[in-house]
């Protein structure tokens, strides 16, 4: 007899500094590594561990906030950490997996939340979009030492309005191949939803470039981040962003931003009656129309 299976939806958040980055590696502590551990030494899964699906893979030293992943458990492996044999719902065993699976992990790593999907769930393909964060400061004194981590010091003074011109150049569904690392088979097609730049309040405050794509291309965000830097510092003109990516190949003055300032701050997704739909939409390759 096979025993029911449950997807879960897990919401994550993590300092990446001391990861090498998502996806599991042999010999590298990696977030995806850490969290399927936790819960194969929860649910005493000895020989083989839960697989964890996620939203998008950050690269080492990347941070989230709003991560998300799902992983398919049996529901008799969650009923088997109960004490009582009363029959319950998969949803009110969750809060004691929940504080188990912290309980083992590291605090540089949290599963924030911890809930049945709805039908038709996959933390990849039905998202509609990601939003990044990325953290500059350009105070001349340097970055604050309690955000040496996530916030990166650029030497130069920094235009914001500069910065948001050139930004504007980019939204849209374009073909980022000069922004983006290729990989076998995959497109490099993205919709550039929103990229805007933001001081924060007070004395030396960072800047914050707001990104939003319905996804994004291996290092994608640092290097428009790179790119938009010597924009607004002045090394470059506001159109120079604009004309590297209608030409569609990696240019060698792209420098692709440090990994610390990003972070991963949310991923929407449609109401559960639409989530299969967009998961099937998502997984068709795209093209630009000629």
């Amino acid at each position: 007899m096979v025993d029911d299976v449950v997807r879960l939806r897990l919401d994550i958040a993590y300092d990446g500094t001391g990861f090498s980055g998502w996806a599991a590696q042999p010999a590298r502590r990696t977030v995806q590594g850490e969290i399927e551990a936790a819960f194969a030494t929860v649910l005493r899964m000895r020989e083989e561990r839960p697989a964890l699906t996620v939203a998008g893979r950050t690269d080492a030293g990347v941070h989230a906030r709003g991560q998300v992943a799902h992983v398919d458990l049996s529901e008799a492996a969650i009923a088997a950490l109960s004490r009582d044999t009363e029959p319950r719902e998969v949803a009110e065993r969750l809060p004691g997996l929940l504080k188990r699976v912290n309980g083992v992990l590291i605090p540089d790593v949290r599963v924030r939340g911890l809930s049945v999907a709805p039908e038709g769930f996959d933390a990849r393909f039905s998202a509609l979009w990601r939003r990044y964060a990325y953290r500059v400061s350009d105070d001349p004194a340097g970055v604050d030492p309690l955000r040496r981590h996530d916030v990166l010091w650029h030497p130069r003074p920094l235009d914001v309005a500069r910065l948001n011109e050139a930004a504007a150049r980019l939204l849209g569904e374009h073909d980022f191949a000069a922004f983006c690392k290729r990989r076998e088979g995959a497109t490099t097609i993205r919709e550039l939803r929103c990229l805007e730049w933001a001081r924060e309040p007070g004395e030396g405050g960072a800047l914050v470039a707001t990104v939003v794509a319905d996804a994004f291309c291996h290092s994608m965000v640092r290097a428009l981040v790179g790119a938009l830097l010597w924009v607004g510092d002045g090394r470059r003109e506001v159109a120079w962003p604009g004309e590297v990516l209608r030409r569609a190949v990696r240019d060698s003055a792209v420098t692709v931003a440090p990994a610390h300032g990003l972070c991963l701050e949310e991923v929407r997704y449609p109401p559960p009656g639409e989530l299969a739909r967009r998961a099937e939409a998502t997984r068709r390759v795209r093209t630009l129309p000629v």
